[in-house]
């Protein structure tokens, strides 16, 4: 892999990781417009995955250094604020459909869901889900309340963001405002729900990676990385800051746009 194609795809992923257009999806696509296949892509691809991971662990450092002194103390049998304590058991039930999705669907993932027809296809039917929860939270009143029936809730959705074209964010996000969030506190869930998750699949490859006999650039794919968190960090400030005040059309106007333009190349780009 050169240097440029590993920061290009850098930037791909800080960008589309957090933003509800598919992080996996753009990959895909950007793999096969620059011919790179095979199993050392699916884990560079994976080491993008846990540099966009510590963009999450750095911008939410705060709230997640209160949920890890919350476990502490709840360990301890020490006082804890029981909103905080919800909240690390809303993620801790919600992280498990899609652990064992990804499991299950592992042998599938690195086949049948790497096409980018397939990425077009859900690229569509996630505009679908955006513009359905759009309706509802334009016609029903929102809390903001995250318990622990909404955390398993939310991560069922998540579990759609296996397949590429869907987007992580995107369905976490639909999710919660379907279940009575605003858009803001759901985009802030979905980043914390989207982590453990990120780092046991992106530590899973890594360590694949370094085990495997193929010959890999570190430099290029330590490039690509910092790429990502750099931008990543970026992305996740726009859209906490974005959807405070702006719905989810513009993306979903994206997916659309992009979604034919997919399938216009697959059937008409050859002749």
């Amino acid at each position: 892999m050169d240097m440029l194609s590993s920061i290009i795809l850098g930037v791909v992923q800080g960008i589309t990781e957090f933003l509800p257009v598919s992080s996996t999806g753009h990959l895909v696509l950007m793999h096969s417009l620059l011919g790179m296949e095979g199993n050392s892509s699916l884990a560079f691809d994976a080491i993008l995955h846990l540099a966009t991971a510590l963009a999450v662990a750095v911008y939410f450092f705060d709230e997640l250094y209160i949920l890890f002194q919350t476990v502490l103390r709840k360990f301890g049998r020490l006082p804890v604020n029981d909103r905080d304590w919800t909240v690390v058991k809303a993620l801790a039930i919600g992280t498990v459909p899609a652990i064992i999705a990804g499991i299950l669907l592992e042998s599938y993932m690195e086949a049948l869901f790497r096409n980018p027809l397939l990425v077009a296809g859900m690229l569509i039917a996630g505009s679908l889900l955006f513009m359905y929860a759009e309706y509802v939270y334009e016609n029903s009143f929102h809390t903001g309340t995250i318990d622990i029936k909404t955390g398993w809730k939310i991560g069922l959705f998540q579990v759609l963001a296996l397949i590429p074209g869907m987007s992580r964010s995107g369905a976490t996000i639909a999710g919660g405002m379907l279940l009575g969030l605003t858009r803001s506190d759901a985009a802030r869930f979905s980043f914390l729900l989207a982590l453990p998750v990120i780092l046991g699949a992106g530590g899973k490859k890594l360590f694949e990676l370094i085990a495997t006999p193929v010959e890999v650039s570190w430099l290029a794919i330590g490039v690509g990385a910092l790429s990502a968190f750099a931008v990543g960090l970026c992305a996740i400030h726009f859209l906490i800051t974005f959807v405070r005040k702006h719905s989810l059309w513009p993306f979903i106007w994206y997916r659309i746009i992009l979604a034919a333009f997919i399938f216009f190349v697959a059937f008409f780009g050859t002749n």
